[in-house]
């Protein structure tokens, strides 16, 4: 066999390690998410609530409790989560949202929220009406192609 034959059969090998280790580990980190959507599905309560101000900010900078900053692990508390200032009851609370509702969360407005400790896991309207979308902002490009097209006279592409 040639040294290059050799050196293939080599990298193949490596990379086929590779790839039924991230298929264990996904798996693995599969089912612990899934524990985990489970006990904040057990923990889950409706609660109304105004929201001061939201935010993405770091877990050091946002003011959550002690206890919460040491649950988290080292790699994540330099990250930006979600934080939502709100007003539940006579209590100023600072709670973490969930990342695929964050834009829906109006600020400076009345909600019902579903909320599992200091998660933040579904916003409503407080009469049961849905939080609108807020448009989402075009980028330069999209925006400048869509000139192009309509100087061009041709329909723009959505």
């Amino acid at each position: 066999m040639s040294t290059f034959a050799i050196v293939m059969l080599i990298i193949l090998a490596v990379l086929v390690i590779a790839l039924v280790a991230l298929y264990f580990l996904g798996r693995k980190a599969q089912k612990r998410q899934e524990e985990q959507q489970a006990q904040i599905n057990a923990m889950k309560q409706t609660v109304s609530m105004l929201i001061i101000d939201k935010k993405r900010m770091k877990i050091k900078e946002a003011g959550l409790p002690q206890m919460v900053l040491d649950q988290t692990p080292k790699l994540l508390r330099n990250s930006k989560l979600p934080i939502v200032k709100a007003k539940i009851g006579p209590q100023i609370m600072t709670l973490v949202c969930e990342e695929k509702i964050f834009d829906f969360v109006p600020v400076k407005k009345e909600v019902k929220a579903v909320i599992s400790g200091i998660y933040i896991t579904d916003v409503k309207g407080l009469h049961g009406k849905t939080v609108p979308v807020p448009p989402k902002k075009k980028g330069f490009f999209k925006r400048a192609i869509e000139k192009a097209q309509e100087k061009a006279g041709a329909k723009p592409i959505k």
